[in-house]
């Protein structure tokens, strides 16, 4: 069982970028959580709004919000650095002992937080939650979803839940051991499963947008995918090896079939041009390939070996008066230099 001797801190996490439609109804949903966590379950709370320098009023929205609720702390970015990077900053700055990480869309719903933190007082460390049905989406989006997973989950040594976010629960020592891990290239579902810990799952319908658009179209979808099999699996790799042997293979046996047509039935070999041209674009292609996957885990090796900052802050907002956001032993947050919390 988690035992906390004083009231539980629940830190709730919301990545934001051009939410400027959907901020009211957040502001609504996220106070109503965190008067029930605070009246019902005996929680303290914190909400931290990171905003992933948005181009519209977002950041304005979230210096209001701040200013009403001393509950509110603010982050902005100096640009965009991607949801990743800015959930990474979320994960950084915050202190409580239950962190939990929230769309701005609301798509997935505040409601199911209460569940996810029974789980956590049950002796969890990661809550998964999981979409049993998702409104709004096409067909497509649902099958590559499915086809993604299923994938990685192969692929992978990382335990990825299929139909799983980023709407997770994490306890303080899962997110500090996460928190360890600073690679630049980040599939932050992937690293959870990887630091292990006790894990449960919820379930839940996963909603429509209340307002705006996604900032995850289809190019992005297969970035995200592309930085999911690369990070946690060297099967691309062998996959060159096995391209190179298979089309090997299947010109070696046309080479032999040629030979035995020409010795023991005596058929003239005519000089075969279209064979001689797809065996020259057939191992092109697989050099290419080769080259391609290579080159994408070299870039990666240098992108890692520069040690730039996942992220930059150009301004942290709270209530007059308040303490500024920020666990004590959180990496990457300057003038952090304490002890981890228990």
């Amino acid at each position: 069982m988690t035992s906390i001797a004083h009231r539980p801190k629940v830190s709730l996490v919301v990545p934001c970028y051009n939410e400027e439609p959907a901020i009211p109804h957040l502001r609504r949903e996220l106070t109503a959580l965190a008067d029930a966590l605070v009246n019902q379950h005996g929680c303290e709370c914190e909400i931290l709004l990171v905003d992933d320098g948005s181009r519209d009023r977002t950041w304005e929205h979230i210096r209001a919000f701040t200013a009403d609720d001393a509950r509110v702390r603010g982050a902005r970015l100096s640009r965009n650095f991607g949801h990743q990077a800015a959930l990474t900053c979320g994960y950084d700055l915050a202190s409580g002992d239950v962190i939990i990480c929230l769309d701005a869309d609301l798509q997935d719903p505040p409601n199911v937080v209460p569940e996810m933190i029974a789980k956590w007082r049950a002796g969890a460390d990661v809550v998964y939650a999981i979409r049993k049905a998702r409104q709004g989406e096409t067909a497509f989006k649902l099958f590559t979803a499915s086809l993604f997973y299923k994938l990685i989950r192969k692929l992978s040594a990382a335990d990825i839940r299929e139909n799983s976010g980023d709407f997770r629960l994490m306890s303080r020592r899962s997110l500090d051991a996460l928190n360890r891990l600073r690679e630049r290239q980040r599939f932050i579902r992937g690293m959870v499963g990887w630091v292990g810990y006790r894990t449960d799952e919820v379930h839940y319908e996963r909603l429509e947008r209340v307002a705006g658009v996604t900032k995850y179209p289809f190019r992005k979808m297969l970035l995200l995918a592309a930085d999911a099999i690369v990070s946690f699996s060297r099967f691309p790799l062998k996959l060159a090896y096995w391209c190179a042997f298979s089309l090997s293979g299947l010109f070696l046996a046309y080479l032999l079939v040629s030979l035995v047509r020409y010795f023991a039935f005596n058929t003239q070999m005519v000089p075969g041009w279209p064979s001689l041209i797809a065996t020259i674009i057939a191992f092109g292609a697989a050099n290419l390939l080769c080259v391609g996957l290579l080159g994408e885990y070299v870039g990666r090796i240098y992108e890692e070996i520069k040690q730039r900052p996942i992220y930059l802050l150009q301004e942290v907002v709270s209530r007059p008066g308040d303490a500024p956001p920020g666990n004590p032993g959180s990496p990457g947050i300057p003038g952090n230099s304490g002890e981890p919390r228990p």
